[in-house]
């Protein structure tokens, strides 16, 4: 049985020219529902964590001011959401989602966020409709918690993880894997403990060669006991805020070889779903459903 967090809160209006994206995540789960790949059974609710797993990962006076509503008005562009404290409790939410993701991973070999993947924020400081890091408290939480001591992130949004390198820069337990457009946001990248950049229009062979060639081998590496996985769909040749050339089944594969490898190697994993800018919403859902698709099959 899959772990899924979901929360109606994840839909949370937002004025209109931000509306289109957060349609997705009140249609992947009905989708999921609808075509039998999950049931009721399947989703939990997620509610506010302790902040204590926050500000292990972000720094006090930016927890503060976000809370607070006091971010100054060039910090509030550079997230590119109006602040409220509706948006607030939704990113809490998130997060929690991913934490109780985490502890429900190593019972089941694995757990997905139908949100999540929220790559850009900072320790200090959020970006790019992004505002508390997911996977890095996620992290910070298991080896608080004493669950796990080495931490591979896998980081496949189209655009690179440029939050999480800043927040586990100088911190060897935690290697960060990024595999992303290489002209695509953000346009002054961090440093991650591995970089892939992809030229503009790389299609499915190329990407799936490259990942192919690197994840094994990643894992002999690292030798991780539990990974994070963000699954951004901002790789298709149709997305609005994409560069790369990847096909519907192009993705699925990439999805599908993550996953096996994974569950091959019995190591636990959590699944966030990241970004996914299609004109077309059906194309979005259908790219994040496949994600859920194969992890049932896989972990059946």
């Amino acid at each position: 049985m899959l772990k899924i967090a979901y929360h109606p809160i994840y839909k949370h209006p937002l004025p209109q020219g931000h509306r289109f994206p957060m349609i997705k995540y009140e249609l992947l789960p009905q989708q999921l529902l609808h075509e039998g790949t999950c049931t009721e059974a399947d989703f939990f609710e997620p509610t506010l964590p302790d902040e204590r797993h926050i500000l292990a990962v972000h720094s006090a006076g930016y927890y503060q001011n976000l809370t607070a509503l006091k971010l100054t008005p060039s910090e509030i562009r550079k997230i590119g959401f109006p602040l409220s404290e509706a948006l607030i409790q939704r990113e809490l939410i998130i997060a929690d989602g991913t934490i109780k993701g985490c502890d429900l991973a190593m019972e089941n070999g694995i757990a997905l966020n139908i949100a999540g993947g929220t790559h850009h924020a900072y320790s200090d400081k959020g970006e790019a409709f992004c505002l508390l890091n997911d996977q890095a408290i996620g992290a910070r939480y298991l080896q608080d918690k004493g669950l796990a001591k080495n931490i591979l992130i896998i980081d496949l949004d189209v655009h690179q993880g440029n939050g999480t390198a800043e927040i586990f820069r100088t911190d060897p337990s935690v290697f960060t894997f990024s595999m992303h457009g290489k002209g695509n946001y953000p346009f002054k990248k961090e440093t991650s403990d591995l970089d892939i950049p992809l030229e503009k229009g790389t299609m499915d062979h190329e990407y799936l060669s490259a990942l192919k060639r690197t994840l094994p081998a990643l894992l002999e590496r690292v030798r991780p006991d539990f990974i994070f996985y963000l699954c951004g769909v901002d790789v298709l040749a149709s997305d609005k805020l994409g560069t790369l050339g990847m096909t519907l089944e192009g993705c699925k594969e990439r999805d599908r070889f993550v996953l096996q490898t994974c569950h091959d190697a019995k190591i636990p994993m959590q699944c966030s779903m990241g970004g996914g800018y299609s004109p077309d919403i059906k194309t979005i859902v259908e790219a994040h459903a496949n994600t859920f698709r194969l992890a049932q099959d896989i972990y059946a």
